[in-house]
């Protein structure tokens, strides 16, 4: 993964915001695009609609790399959260599916995760269309809150799925980006996350002095009817 170091040690702080947000904007373009052309279809598996996300993502913006392993999960394996790895499922008529994506657009990184339904079921219609909702909620306090900590934000956020009714399936509910690979989750990296052991202020400068940028993470589940949804994108910028 290229560390933001890499590339942004030339250009001010206005730029390199700038191009974190684009690089998010063209993630989203990229998810609308899967969208109309309905590569999330029932009877295809999960990793041939991944393949077919990232074959999209290089026709459409050249994208060779992503920072992290590309995620799609149906079904039961929606409950799972990013560092597992449930066996490759069939995606059912009925099902709620999603994506979660980290492609590096000219070597600046997104990470964005989007749920969609297939089908009307009323219970899955729901769990997409809170999921939104709790990520603006979570982002208002996060505002209002100067001196917040990943902890104090993990916390909020597990309050907020648990009043509208879900559990919160993630051991985390975001990190920093471009900083580090998403796959290390430990002790000496914990404060990189929003997460339970993460103490530190969030606005603090990041290991090279520059503004710290977060990614927030929504991940809800519903244990006893075995589905979940997952919602990510940039919580410092836009």
């Amino acid at each position: 993964m290229p560390d933001a170091g890499t590339h942004t040690g030339t250009i001010d702080e206005a730029e390199r915001e700038a191009r974190l947000v684009a690089a998010e904007e063209q993630a989203e373009e990229l998810f609308a695009e899967v969208e109309r052309r309905g590569l999330i279809a029932a009877g295809e598996r999960e990793s041939v609609v991944s393949n077919r996300v990232r074959d999209l993502a290089a026709e459409l913006f050249g994208v060779e790399k992503h920072w992290h392993k590309r995620v799609v999960r149906a079904g039961p394996n929606t409950l799972e959260p990013y560092r597992q790895n449930p066996p490759d499922r069939v995606i059912e008529a009925d099902d709620i599916v999603f994506v979660d994506l980290g492609p590096v657009f000219a070597e600046w990184e997104a990470d964005v995760g989007r749920t969609f339904v297939l089908g009307d079921d009323p219970v899955k219609l729901r769990l997409q269309a809170d999921l939104p909702r709790i990520w603006a909620d979570a982002r208002a306090h996060f505002e209002a809150t100067p001196d917040i900590s990943g902890a104090e934000l993990y916390a909020h956020v597990c309050g907020l799925a648990q009043a509208a009714g879900w559990d919160f399936g993630g051991p985390h509910a975001g990190h920093l980006v471009g900083e580090f690979p998403h796959e290390l989750l430990d002790g000496e990296r914990i404060e990189s996350y929003i997460a339970p052991e993460s103490t530190k202020p969030m606005r603090r400068p990041d290991v090279g002095g520059r503004r710290s940028h977060w990614i927030l993470e929504v991940h809800l589940v519903d244990r006893e009817r075995r589905i979940g949804g997952f919602r990510e994108q940039l919580l410092t910028l836009r």
